[in-house]
């Protein structure tokens, strides 16, 4: 008796629950849809301070040729990612990001995407991603970029893993940057495409209404690439209720992962 009164009530409560969710996803649906229907405002004029969030980029797109150099560093690059060319396991991977080092600029745009925040502050726009809580520092007074960031001249500001950047507003509604000094131990993105000192990056952020940043991304690097190429472009949500979320890649638990889960499952798998 107490076991079909026990299946009675666990059913009972399935029933239940599938009758809540489905409840909870048609109040969604027609939320979304009654979003959907509503025009969103007009873009504010040289704001796009607040939250963004989108689908992560972790491939560039519209890559151009490489050069001989390029070409080399990007052959010895061993990507872990679903999609690379010349995918590995985790273990045997060489991805900075496997190993905790900084993601570095311009990999975190294209795969911090789930939250970005930019604040404007008199003299510089801050921009703050999810992953590493990292910020960068993008000038807006005036000033000019360095010539010869992570060049051998002995005065020669060093190289950094997010670069030198100033920006400025192209009319009411798109933030334009210029970011140079990029280190070059960091990857462009998941796949493994290299870059050098030599990396100029160009970004546009326009507010296409209120709720909606379009973002586009120019590479240009010669010592890399046959020509600047510039990516198609996306789009991120403002989301005034977001968190950034505490996503930190932490050495000592990315040793134990490696110690008892990935050495392990490469050795097996050889």
């Amino acid at each position: 008796m107490r076991r079909r009164f026990g299946s009675l009530m666990l059913g009972l409560g399935m029933v239940m629950t599938a009758a809540v969710l489905a409840l909870a996803q048609n109040a969604q649906q027609g939320a979304a849809q009654k979003a959907a229907k509503t025009p969103a405002a007009p873009a504010a004029r040289h704001d796009i301070t607040g939250t963004w969030m989108g689908i992560p980029n972790s491939m560039i797109s519209n890559v151009s040729a490489m050069t001989a150099w390029g070409q080399e560093q990007f052959n010895a690059n061993k990507p872990f990612n679903p999609g690379g060319n010349n995918m590995v396991p985790v273990a045997e991977s060489n991805d900075p990001f496997v190993k905790c080092d900084p993601m570095g600029f311009p990999r975190a745009i294209f795969f911090e995407t789930r939250g970005i925040e930019f604040d404007a502050l008199p003299n510089k726009m801050l921009e703050l991603f999810q992953y590493q809580k990292i910020w960068r520092e993008i000038w807006t007074d005036g000033r000019a970029l360095p010539t010869n960031a992570g060049g051998s001249d002995l005065n020669a500001p060093d190289a950094r893993w997010y670069g030198y950047a100033i920006g400025h507003w192209d009319g009411d509604t798109t933030f334009v940057t210029e970011t140079v000094g990029m280190d070059e131990r960091t990857w462009l993105d998941a796949v493994g495409h290299p870059h050098s000192v030599e990396l100029k990056v160009g970004e546009r952020y326009r507010r296409v209404d209120h709720d909606n940043l379009e973002v586009t991304v120019t590479v240009d690097d010669p010592k890399a690439y046959v020509k600047p190429f510039t990516t198609k472009p996306w789009i991120l949500k403002w989301n005034p209720k977001q968190e950034l979320d505490e996503q930190l890649c932490v050495p000592s638990e990315a040793q134990a992962y490696f110690d008892a889960i990935a050495g392990p499952a490469g050795k097996s798998g050889k």
